[in-house]
């Protein structure tokens, strides 16, 4: 498969691409998110992979808008640890560098690295990965103050970068959740995992991850609408993951909504849920059924 992503090559996306898909997947990077999108819909890649929220940063609000505007299914999820580290040409030291180029949120994730080192000049660019690329052809390793990016260990590797300090975000419990999408239809992956767990395939006693639903809707703009639209969920006993709000174009202080919940649609209890949630709904669209990460 040929998957989108935005960033260049050694992105965290092309991490989440590989814990999909496996090495075999072939990713094909993009500037920008909308330009993904718009590439699954023309038929340019198979599937693209977006980063749907951070533990720290919150939900990437950009991509929350884009699956409303593209019909297309969720059909896996993932999480990936996001370890951030000071890279440089090779042979530049640690004491040499004077300006550190990565994304803004790594810059954010970072703060107390940059607390700890204030001679050195953080600057924005629009990818981790990227700024790597850019330093390893724009800066020799005999300029000074000599530069260095922020970026994943994959993208080192790929650029052939140096590391000079490895994890130097400030929680270590950063991790972004990823979504894979594909054209509407899709089936979702690892269908058949419930039915050979432990049933003679070599993998007795492993834990089958949960199904999860994820789904958009809205309400009319009158009291108490959000609470009978959830307490179509609370009836049945669904537990609901995440809710996010978005606004609703055209509709000044009204709102869209996202949920994720565990469980999908052929089981009684949610498909019951989703037919309630319908009738109170002004709009109500089922984003994707998928294992959880």
């Amino acid at each position: 498969m040929t998957v989108g992503f935005q960033g260049e090559l050694g992105a965290f996306s092309q991490q989440a691409i590989r814990q999909f898909l496996g090495a075999q997947a072939t990713p094909k990077p993009h500037e920008r998110f909308d330009q993904i999108f718009a590439a699954l819909q023309a038929g340019e890649v198979d599937a693209i992979a977006v980063p749907i929220e951070n533990t720290l940063h919150g939900s990437v609000y950009a991509n929350y808008d884009l699956l409303l505007k593209y019909d297309f299914a969720i059909t896996a999820e993932t999480s990936v640890r996001v370890v951030h580290n000071l890279i440089a040409p090779p042979g530049v030291t640690f004491r040499q560098v004077g300006t550190v180029y990565t994304h803004p949120v790594a810059i954010d994730q970072c703060l107390e690295f940059f607390a700890h080192n204030p001679q050195i000049r953080r600057e924005p660019y629009y990818d981790t990965a990227g700024s790597v690329k850019m330093v390893m052809e724009q800066h020799s390793a005999g300029s000074t103050p000599a530069a260095a990016a922020i970026a994943s260990e994959f993208a080192a590797q790929i650029y052939g970068g140096h590391i000079l300090k490895r994890g130097i975000e400030d929680d270590r419990q950063n991790y972004t959740r990823f979504f894979l999408l594909e054209p509407k239809g899709s089936q979702p992956h690892g269908d058949s995992e419930g039915a050979s767990a432990g049933k003679g395939s070599g993998r007795k006693g492993l834990a089958v991850r949960p199904w999860k639903t994820s789904l958009v809707f809205t309400t009319r703009n009158i009291p108490g609408a959000l609470f009978r639209a959830l307490s179509a969920l609370a009836l049945r006993d669904l537990n609901l993951v995440k809710i996010e709000s978005r606004p609703l174009r055209g509709k000044p202080w009204e709102y869209l909504f996202y949920l994720d919940l565990l469980g999908r649609p052929e089981e009684e209890a949610v498909g019951n849920a989703l037919r309630h949630l319908a009738e109170v709904a002004d709009f109500l669209r089922v984003l994707g059924t998928y294992r959880a990460a």
